[in-house]
């Protein structure tokens, strides 16, 4: 694990992109490591709750020129440089009523580069800690997540042969729903809104970025893998709840940055933002029945019904 590179800031050539800041109530509640609250892998990074065991964030670094095809190992385990009480495994995604994916916050794909096959094999191994992991139900994470991600790498990044940054996590809040299953005596929160950020450059030489949110908290009620009940205390609909009752349903959105800041309380580098609307967009519509033959079979872009524009 010493030849990990992890996320580099300079990595945009002449543009740096420095990692979320975190909120001081977050940095008070990290898994450190020598010190250090990165914990660094082949071309990304990520700093976990202590607490909650998932990651605050994850930071990839993406060059689809040097992108490389190699066949997916899974290899889940633990990371040996933090403790095993620090981190979920199988007694989280192998327990009873777990009916949920181990969601890569780094795409396999995404850091599955380099100057040859066996560096770019290293890469896509290194997505397979679980501190890269968040339960996920299957419909999102296999279906309309994974084509927002595939149109990213494949359509605009490996096409086009760019360098991109792309930050990823969970929302966790107070008021995510318990796992039905409790693990070791503990009562599991499962994060319902994951976040995605990519940081790209145009021909003009200034730095974009563009927001994303994935809502599964319908999914994990309606197939009963999380406690229905909410805690009263937790529904005030101050102007946060509002904004986090906004994405209850199964789908995936475009929004501001500042949306994502907001829910995260994580803060982003500035960059230009061609999406310019308080309110999000859903990539999907919840009335439009997307069948899975479809998904398998369309362009991400036709399914999605955007265009990120990242080549001008």
């Amino acid at each position: 694990m010493k030849n990990y590179n992890g996320y580099q800031l300079h990595f945009i050539d002449g543009i740096p992109v420095d990692l979320p800041g975190l909120h001081r109530t977050q940095q008070d509640d990290v898994v450190l490591v020598n010190g250090n609250n990165q914990l660094d892998y082949f071309n990304y990074s990520l700093t976990l709750s202590e607490s909650r065991k998932f990651p605050y964030f994850t930071a990839s670094n993406i060059d689809g020129g040097m992108f490389k095809k190699v066949p997916r190992v899974d290899n889940w385990r633990k990371d040996p440089r933090i403790a095993k009480d620090n981190q979920w495994g199988n007694e989280l995604y192998g327990a009873a009523r777990s009916d949920f994916d181990r969601g890569h916050m780094v795409k396999r794909e995404d850091v599955q580069w380099g100057r040859s096959i066996s560096v770019a094999r290293a890469g896509a191994d290194s997505t397979f800690f679980y501190p890269n992991a968040v339960p996920q139900h299957a419909s999102l994470n296999q279906k309309i997540w994974k084509s927002l991600e595939d149109y990213i790498l494949h359509t605009e990044t490996i096409d086009s042969g760019l360098k991109i940054n792309v930050f990823t996590g969970p929302v966790l809040s107070n008021k995510d729903p318990r796992f039905v299953t409790a693990i070791a005596g503990q009562h599991v929160r499962i994060p319902t809104l994951f976040w995605k950020i990519i940081y790209f450059p145009k021909s003009d030489g200034q730095l974009y970025r563009a927001g994303f949110l994935m809502s599964q908290e319908s999914l994990l009620r309606e197939n009963n893998i999380v406690e229905s009940f909410r805690n009263p205390l937790l529904e005030s609909m101050e102007e946060e709840d509002q904004l986090f009752n906004q994405f209850d349903e199964a789908e995936t959105y475009q929004v501001n940055v500042a949306t994502i800041e907001k829910l995260s309380k994580l803060t982003f580098q500035d960059g230009i933002e061609t999406y310019k609307d308080k309110r999000p967009l859903k990539l999907v519509l919840r009335e439009i029945d997307v069948m899975e033959s479809l998904l398998e079979s369309a362009n991400p872009e036709s399914i999605l019904g955007f265009s990120l524009n990242i080549v001008v």
